[in-house]
């Protein structure tokens, strides 16, 4: 599993603060809080600072990998962000996200065509968001296409089917579940990545409903994950998941974060 850690967010009132005051150390004590609870990469967003996004994403890649050896997920539907953002990245970022809504799609996809770089294909189009799996199929089909065309290998896209609450339709759950399936069994060598807290939006026990629903969509195949690292008991999921799902060999991975106390229960 890809864990992508959510904390630098600058929608965040503490983040957004720090940003601002250009706090580096409350930036990087979280960077690497999160790499060491097992974050792969780190997600860094300066979307509420309009006219200012460039210069602070730029600024929370440099920190950040000061900080950690880990790539960034450069969170941003902004060219110039990302364009600034990658100047100054070292490795091979992820780029969160593109999608089919065509402004975005096609400011975007020059940035990103024939690199090594992960791209995050975001189901959405103009015509809003998807509902069925029907309807994120036909957009990732469309996504996976294009990217594949302009020279992204297949093992470099995580599609994101679009978690959306099941407290407005029941059926928003089993809808993004079996999407997650059809896109892993459809385009062999593609991942899955979500950022899944959605799911439980409105209800009450949001953690345990978010815990639940990781697990099953791990059963489903979701190989990648936006997700608060030191939510210990969400990353016991995730680890037990995988090694239920056959995705850990002699359950190293499990006894290891177990040793490590990675994770409570």
């Amino acid at each position: 599993m890809i864990i992508v850690g959510e904390l630098i967010n600058a929608s965040r009132k503490a983040i957004g603060t720090a940003i601002e005051a250009g706090d580096t150390d409350s930036i990087q004590r979280i960077a690497k809080k999160e790499f060491e609870a097992g974050a792969d990469y780190i997600d860094v967003n300066a979307g509420i600072f309009v006219g200012k996004e460039p210069e602070y994403l730029t600024w929370l890649v440099k920190n950040v990998q000061e900080a950690v050896d880990a790539p960034c997920a450069i969170d941003s539907p902004d060219p110039k962000a990302i364009e600034a953002a990658l100047a100054v990245h070292k490795g091979t970022p992820m780029i969160n996200s593109i999608s089919l809504e065509k402004e975005r799609y096609e400011k975007l996809l020059p940035i990103i065509s024939g690199t090594e770089f992960k791209i995050i294909a975001l189901c959405m189009s103009d015509e809003g968001m998807p509902e069925t799996t029907e309807q994120r199929m036909a957009i990732a089909e469309k996504l996976v296409n294009g990217l594949v065309q302009n020279g992204i290998p297949l093992d470099n896209i995580y599609v994101d089917p679009l978690v959306q609450p099941v407290a407005t339709n029941s059926k928003f759950g089993i809808e993004f579940l079996d999407a997650v399936e059809m896109i892993m069994t459809t385009f062999e060598g593609i991942h899955t990545m979500c950022g899944l807290s959605n799911i439980s939006y409105g209800l009450a026990a949001r953690k345990f409903m978010n815990q639940v629903f990781m697990a099953m969509a791990i059963a489903k195949g979701l190989d990648g994950a936006i997700v608060n690292p030191l939510d210990k008991g969400m990353m016991a999921s995730i680890i037990s998941a995988e090694t239920l799902a056959g995705r850990d060999e002699f359950c190293m991975g499990y006894l290891t974060a177990y040793r490590e106390k990675k994770f409570e229960f």
